[in-house]
């Protein structure tokens, strides 16, 4: 086994809903694990898809394929079958900005519509995540890399029910406080210093919200990631949620 690739035992966890298997409709992936080994070499060296090795097979059927999976939701769909047992005793939220490669940028439509966008540096993107108190990732938005972090706090953590909501002092207005609270939950966030009525928050908990930045760092180590070379903002999210899902095997 190569480095970077899935294991027998993590294949095993996945391969009942990758499609192409026995009994599904159509022409039958058997060479599914080597495809999907395939794209994590693509993801982890973040080379250009020319330069998939050999023993792969060919790079424009990889690649094809992989463009498929992602307009189909597979991707998301392994990694949403993989999280369905998170630990929900804190949920914390963040967001990291990615810069965009100049081959990303070059795609019809603009660049707004494929969540990019401009901030110190040039374009870039901005991940914003939603990760359990294990450092799981449960949820991904994808904006452009100017866009403020608190305006995706709600759709971040709508839908779970933790304890606890842990966040930086950006998140903190009164809408996502009075959402933290309508979930039973006790939102863990500092106040802005310029907050005329300060209030209170639990310093002790608030130090587990490196898991959070530790978890982008784990990320990060796969270099498709730390650079966007994707045009389609819908092939950059297939890879986020390809890398996410290792972290859940």
């Amino acid at each position: 086994m190569k480095r970077y690739e899935l294991n027998r035992e993590q294949w095993r966890r996945i391969e009942p809903f990758i499609p192409g298997k026995i009994g599904d409709r159509g022409r039958h992936g058997a060479d599914n694990l080597l495809f999907i080994n395939g794209v994590l070499w693509v993801l982890r060296s973040g080379a250009h898809w020319h330069d998939l090795p050999e023993r792969y097979g060919k790079w424009k059927t990889a690649h094809k394929r992989f463009t498929r999976w992602a307009q189909a939701g597979i991707w998301e769909k392994i990694f949403d079958v993989l999280t369905e047992d998170p630990d929900n005793q804190y949920i914390m939220i963040d967001s990291t900005i990615v810069r965009a490669h100049q081959q990303a940028a070059c795609g019809k439509g603009g660049p707004r519509r494929e969540a990019l966008g401009r901030s110190r540096g040039g374009l870039s993107t901005k991940i914003h995540m939603c990760v359990d108190a294990s450092g799981r990732p449960l949820r991904f938005i994808l904006t452009g890399g100017q866009r403020n972090d608190c305006t995706q706090a709600l759709d971040l953590i709508s839908g779970f029910r933790p304890s606890h909501v842990l966040a930086d002092k950006g998140y903190d207005s009164d809408n996502i406080l009075d959402a933290i609270a309508s979930m039973k939950a006790v939102p863990v966030i500092p106040p802005r210093s310029n907050r005329k009525i300060r209030r209170t928050y639990d310093r002790e908990i608030y130090k587990c919200r490196n898991i959070i930045e530790r978890t982008f760092n784990k990320l990060k180590h796969w270099r498709r990631l730390s650079t966007r070379y994707d045009r389609k903002a819908i092939y950059f999210s297939a890879f986020i949620h390809l890398a996410a899902a290792t972290l859940w095997l």
